[in-house]
């Protein structure tokens, strides 16, 4: 597994089931994150619809490199993480 200096910044709402699918995989494999409620946080929903053509894409996940993963499957999420 890929080992993060940094936390990753986690772009998501609470009531998005790929948001919390993301989150739930995240705290199983104990990756620190930092939450970006884009509900709240206005500055969070500009930069995910300023990546996303003007979506509200969530999932939006940036890694400590700048790659961003936009509503990623467990399966793509685990990939880039380098977990088996």
């Amino acid at each position: 597994m890929t080992n993060f200096s940094q936390p990753l910044r986690f772009y998501g709402t609470s009531w998005c089931y790929t948001s919390r699918r993301a989150r739930a995989t995240l705290d199983e494999l104990k990756i620190p994150y930092e939450y970006i409620d884009i509900d709240s946080d206005m500055e969070g929903r500009k930069f995910v619809e300023q990546v996303n053509n003007g979506n509200r894409s969530v999932p939006t996940i940036v890694f400590p490199d700048g790659s961003i993963l936009v509503e990623p499957t467990v399966q793509q999420l685990k990939d880039k993480l380098g977990v088996v």
